[in-house]
């Protein structure tokens, strides 16, 4: 099972509403805990780290694709459900790339739903950007590798899906000072809390 995933479920476990620190270490014994209260005698532990989830409505509760007036808006809660995301997140996100036109395209050359630049398409196996399902198939593993990368912190992996991971890396881990991607990052989350509401 990978860490993140058991991250959230343990999360999810203790009713968190509110972003939560979760303590992850091996005791002597080389047990594994995974606690919301930090560990006491560090000095004897075999391992210890912290995780700082971000407070977001679980990645299992699908909002019905039928709240939103959308022809791709199925499309949406399958692709979301596969990639274990919320489907609340995806739309929020092919809103503001794309205005849900599977042929939009960017000045820079970004194309489809997900807005998909050609490195990123041909690094996720999308062969047509303009195709709907290839589109959201292929960003959302992007977005999922991203939130990895990032320990699950939904702005900064929008700031990378925007800017680059590499920007992001090269700011400390945080939002870069680019207008656009703090523009950006705002919008989606701002779509993300109303659209988790329906």
């Amino acid at each position: 099972m990978k860490l993140w995933y058991l991250l959230i479920t343990f999360a999810i476990s203790v009713n968190a509403t509110e972003s939560t620190i979760i303590y992850k270490y091996y005791d002597t014994q080389g047990v594994l805990h995974l606690t919301t209260k930090p560990p006491k005698n560090k000095d004897k532990l075999l391992y210890a780290r912290s995780y700082l989830l971000p407070s977001y409505e679980p990645i299992f509760v699908q909002p019905s694709f039928k709240k939103f007036n959308n022809k791709y808006s199925e499309l949406i809660v399958k692709v979301a459900n596969q990639a274990k995301l919320s489907p609340a997140l995806l739309h929020a996100i092919v809103q503001v790339e794309s205005a849900y036109n599977p042929k939009a395209k960017s000045p820079k050359g970004a194309v489809g739903l997900m807005q998909l630049m050609p490195a990123t398409a041909k690094r996720y196996g999308v062969k047509n950007r303009t195709d709907p399902k290839e589109s959201l198939e292929g960003g959302t593993r992007y977005l999922r590798d991203l939130l990895t990368m990032f320990n699950g912190n939904i702005s900064l992996a929008l700031a990378a899906y925007n800017a680059g991971e590499n920007a992001v890396k090269r700011y400390n881990n945080t939002i870069p000072p680019y207008r656009e991607t703090r523009n950006y990052v705002k919008k989606i989350n701002k779509l993300y809390a109303k659209f988790s509401k329906f």
